[in-house]
């Protein structure tokens, strides 16, 4: 999800490389400006109070200011922004004071743009206007949830059963850069599961702040494409080659499915496209489950020898079916 994206620098009214004391005093000045005990029933200065302590918030704790300088100075206020690859799983515990002569602010008063960069603790109704010099007030914050693709075959989708998926994701390294790590889980895919599925693990999202439970991971279910079998909806598609002797006298034959082989009977006079029904072989729950459609294709040899090209010619002959009438 996008959000308008926050000029720190701009709101404090300092260069990218202001000292820490020039952010300091630079925030001390507009806090005292806009301070709401200073301006009863003024919102645009309690707005601006508030922005003044979300930007000082980042800005003067080393790590939050290193990794919001990651994102360049292109961006520009007003732009949509949206984290790059690395950013979802950055978290960060607030110190618990709003710095020296500063207000206390609690996460709740902060911007979307702050929670998605940096997550953290939410406090109870924003900044306090009582003074200066106060601290946070946190309560854990669930952590966010998070989708991923996972791709099986349709064998695998069809008996379901467990699986273990290994994930690559970002977390905090000690220098507050993101470093990748692998986290394997344990999975039981349920029988009969189709393509777009979700399956939701619950606790395996993104984590929480200030204590606060982790948010759920989504794993959206991919089926990879098969040599042999097509999928619409809960059916399974199946094209059955057959000999055009096989087609005009009738057959039976060995067909195969997710589930193993059938035997089928092919009646006499069956035409090229013609389906007919394996019930119980498609996807879907148990005693929902679509069938397998196995779709009639007549082939001809590509290549005759002398013997076969003289009985064919005379079974033109001797025949009396029009194909075309």
């Amino acid at each position: 999800m996008s959000v308008e994206f926050k000029d720190y620098y701009k709101i404090l009214g300092v260069t990218r490389q202001a000292s820490q004391d020039e952010i300091s005093k630079a925030f001390k000045k507009l806090a005292r400006k806009h301070h709401p005990d200073l301006n009863p029933g003024d919102a645009g200065a309690e707005s601006k109070f508030k922005e003044a302590g979300e930007a000082y918030e980042v800005l003067k704790d080393p790590e939050k200011r290193k990794l919001y300088d990651q994102l360049g100075p292109n961006w520009q206020q007003g732009q949509n922004f949206q984290p790059p690859p690395g950013f979802e799983n950055m978290r960060f515990n607030f110190s618990g004071q709003g710095g020296p002569g500063g207000p206390g602010f609690g996460a709740g008063g902060f911007s979307d743009f702050f929670e998605t960069l940096f997550g953290g603790a939410a406090g109870a109704g924003g900044p306090r206007a009582g003074g200066f010099g106060g601290g946070f007030q946190q309560r854990p914050r669930r952590g966010q949830d998070a989708e991923v693709t996972y791709e099986i075959s349709l064998e695998q989708a069809f008996a379901g059963g467990p699986q273990s998926i290994s994930l690559q994701e970002h977390v905090p390294g000690a220098d507050g850069y993101p470093v990748m790590q692998t986290r394997t889980l344990k999975v039981n895919i349920p029988p009969g599961v189709k393509d777009g599925q979700k399956i939701r693990l619950a606790g395996q999202g993104n984590p929480g702040g200030a204590g606060g439970e982790p948010g759920d991971l989504y794993m959206r279910i991919k089926l990879k494409a098969h040599p042999h079998f097509k999928v619409k909806d809960d059916n399974i598609v199946y094209d059955l080659a057959l000999a055009p002797w096989e087609a005009a006298l009738g057959a039976t034959v060995r067909v195969p499915t997710l589930d193993g082989a059938v035997e089928m009977k092919i009646p006499p006079g069956v035409g090229s496209g013609a389906k007919m029904r394996v019930r119980g072989k498609g996807l879907g729950t148990a005693g929902k489950r679509g069938d397998q459609m196995v779709r009639i294709m007549i082939q001809t040899p590509k290549t005759l020898s002398d013997e076969e090209r003289r009985l064919w010619e005379e079974l033109a002959k001797a025949s009396a079916f029009q194909p075309r009438d």
